[in-house]
């Protein structure tokens, strides 16, 4: 008999089924054999032996909540049997940093290296309103731009002005990485001249830039907006049009690391397939970044046990702390997660999506934890704070400075953001289903294909888009940006 259910760690109480079961049928992985006490639709758990109301639930070798009541070997083990573990806020203790050692190879790849040193992976013009009032003049730039043969971005949000405090700090910080962004060859800062977030107040913001490569308009001074908004895109054009791409390590490229619409899957073959990746760009001397902080929460331990130093462990525990904390003064609370679609693809808590949500990171050592937006700085392991709204968080990567984003996913997604979002699938089936949207089928790994196989084909892909070659969500022209907001709106 062919298996049928996966036990991702010979630690674990429960397995994960390959396809949809009914009741009384065998259920097989190995030598271990079980019969189905319940219909279980594929993804969903399945118990490999009886556990006692109150006793926890294992998978990833460690708790995903307990049981609520009796369950009987074979039985389904979901949200109806199972609650989360989780507490508002925790304390914790620095035990040292557990090293990996990973064999890391000479690999390179086509990008563009920029006056400042640093390499962008694309070479394209970006228009960045620094309010939501000129939107539209954005996107019409963007059009009559295509009318002349130039790509534009319009980067569109509905923010800078009727905003304050911190709200207009994330704002500003955000805009900020992303005109900075190597991945632009050429940015037009786009303003209204009113707004709150006006050019005298968000130019500090930038730092140093390439005057060059960076130019601002003010819609209200201008008379004919289009047209002096245009003769800034053609500069800029022009400028572009001389830059040529040259070998760069692939240490230099910084990936960003996301998952949405997770199933059961995500975090046994689409996540754990992204921490090897991790651990090879890591022992290379690359930068990886792990946001989602809210999917931490039941996990922190693993990462924890990773800081380099007592001084980044301190960072990362204040980080979690603070965030649910967030959570706890807006009356809500910390384990008030997975989404209904991540249940009904078969993840019950939010340990267990955290457990899994982390193994993109896989065992590099965590080097730095990074304030929302701000630019990753440290080789290794980065930690940014942040949400896991999907829109959000990527935006949060692109500003921290990934280049590139690998979104692992479940159920589906067409969204990327700014940077190339490569969509990589749990299943097989998704792949199939929606092949205009995913980049990568790690699915595959269901079928025999081994990690070091698939992480092969990864690695390629990651390679061939930093050289140039468009992710779906570039061809699908689906690129959006979304800023984290907490506070009034005037």
């Amino acid at each position: 008999m062919k298996d049928n259910i996966i036990i991702v760690n010979p630690k674990d109480s429960v397995a994960v089924v390959l396809c949809d079961i009914k009741k009384g049928e065998s259920c097989q992985c190995g030598q271990v054999i079980l019969t189905a006490k319940d219909d279980i639709a594929f993804g969903h758990k399945i118990a490999l032996f009886d556990m006692k109301e109150g006793e926890n639930v294992i998978k990833y070798a460690s708790p995903i909540g307990h049981a609520t009541k009796n369950i009987e070997k074979g039985e389904h083990v979901h949200v109806h049997n199972v609650k989360t573990n989780l507490a508002e806020s925790g304390e914790y203790v620095f035990s040292g940093n557990q090293e990996y050692a990973w064999n890391a190879r000479d690999e390179y790849f086509m990008g563009y290296r920029r006056k400042d040193g640093r390499v962008g992976v694309r070479n394209e013009i970006w228009i960045v309103p620094t309010v939501g009032c000129v939107n539209k003049t954005a996107e019409r730039l963007a059009k009559e731009a295509e009318k002349l043969g130039i790509d534009v971005l319009a980067m569109t949000h509905p923010y800078g002005c009727s905003q304050m405090g911190d709200d207009q700090t994330m704002t500003q910080k955000t805009l900020a990485a992303l005109v900075n962004h190597p991945n632009a060859g050429g940015v037009l800062v786009l303003s209204l001249g009113c707004e709150n977030n006006n050019l005298d107040v968000f130019q500090p913001f930038l730092g140093e830039y390439d005057s060059e490569r960076v130019r601002f308009m003010i819609t209200q001074t201008e008379e004919d907006e289009m047209e002096a908004g245009l003769a800034h895109i053609k500069a800029l054009s022009s400028l572009i049009e001389k830059d040529k791409r040259e070998k760069v390590p692939l240490g230099e490229l910084i990936i960003g690391f996301k998952c949405g619409g997770s199933d059961a899957f995500s975090g046994i073959t689409a996540n754990p397939l992204c921490g090897r990746l991790t651990n090879l760009h890591t022992s290379a001397g690359g930068r990886a970044i792990l946001t989602e902080v809210p999917e931490m929460f039941g996990a922190e331990d693993s990462l924890f046990a990773r800081c380099e130093s007592k001084e980044v462990f301190d960072q990362a525990t204040e980080m979690i702390n603070a965030f649910k904390d967030y959570y706890v003064s807006h009356n809500q609370v910390v384990y008030e997660n997975p989404s209904p679609g991540n249940k009904a693809g078969g993840i019950t808590t939010l340990e267990e999506k955290s457990l899994g949500c982390i193994q993109k990171g896989g065992e590099a050592t965590v080097t730095d934890v990074l304030a929302y937006a701000k630019p990753v700085k440290q080789a290794g392991l980065s930690l940014l704070t942040g949400p896991g709204n999907d829109m959000v968080s990527c935006t949060n990567l692109a500003a921290s400075g990934a280049h590139i984003i690998l979104f692992t996913t479940g159920r589906g997604t067409p969204f990327g953001t700014v940077v190339p979002t490569i969509k990589i699938s749990s299943n097989s089936a998704l792949a199939e289903h929606k092949a205009n949207w995913i980049d990568f089928n790690a699915g595959m790994i269901l079928e025999g294909t081994t990690f070091e196989e698939a992480g092969k084909m990864l690695m390629d892909l990651l390679k061939e888009t930093a050289s140039g070659k468009l992710a779906k969500n570039e061809k699908n022209g689906y690129r959006e940006i979304a800023i984290f907001k907490d506070g009034v709106t005037l």
